[in-house]
């Protein structure tokens, strides 16, 4: 069973959290603060956290900027509806995923094992100089990328983009953190790059909106994933 970590302060929320995800197989810690979580990932290091971002003891956005500082750990925050700016915040500083209350239990458990799935496969990749998801290989070496084993012609700027999110293979990745990897300092505040760039690879990489390879986050990203 993989084990995972519940920081939630309201009891209720957290009971049902730890009823539901033990249901499905998974063994199940819960903290109502972030010294308690802290500690936990001490003494028992869980495969994934699902981090509620009010909590009565410290700000939710600096416990994930803490946990991130000491694990690689995928993280999920649970915001609260239309706390886009919060979600923004979290991403930036190091979170994986997020969902939004309210939420289904089925939406939670599908970016657990989102989540899950990618976890060694972005350990894998960090520092890989090829790097594979799906059937989307993108080699940095040599700066070509293949889809089904069939060469896709980009740009350096597309290849850099796309090599950004195919270093975190499943992760949300906020506007800021891609411009700043893939253009930097220039491309502060340029989120209208993205969409351009964005548009370009979807049609070079043969994507679809019933099944694409990158996903928007309206308003916060964008997500790499393999293509079912």
């Amino acid at each position: 069973m993989e084990p995972l970590l519940v920081i939630e302060d309201e009891s209720a929320m957290s009971t049902a959290l730890r009823t539901a995800l033990e249901a499905r197989g998974y063994q199940v810690k819960t903290e109502e603060t972030g010294e308690g979580a802290l500690a936990a990932m001490v003494d028992a290091p869980p495969a994934l956290v699902i981090l509620d971002l009010g909590l009565p003891d410290m700000d939710g956005i600096d416990l994930c900027r803490v946990i991130r500082s000491r694990s690689t750990v995928p993280i999920i925050v649970v915001t609260a509806d239309g706390a886009e700016g919060r979600k923004v915040a979290a991403l930036d500083v190091g979170a994986d995923d997020y969902v939004t209350k309210p939420f289904s239990m089925r939406e939670l458990e599908a970016r657990v094992r989102v989540g899950l799935r990618h976890r060694e496969a972005r350990e894998h990749l960090a520092d890989a100089a090829v790097l594979q998801v799906g059937d989307l290989v993108v080699d940095v070496t040599h700066h070509w990328v293949t889809v089904g084993q069939q060469l896709v012609e980009l740009t350096a700027k597309e290849f850099d983009f796309l090599a950004v999110l195919a270093r975190n293979p499943g992760r949300v990745l906020t506007h800021g953190t891609i411009l700043a990897e893939a253009w930097g300092a220039e491309g502060a505040g340029h989120v209208e790059y993205l969409r351009v760039y964005a548009r370009s690879l979807r049609k070079k990489l043969s994507d679809d909106r019933a099944n694409p390879r990158i996903v928007t986050e309206p308003g916060v990203g964008y997500r790499l994933v393999a293509r079912q």
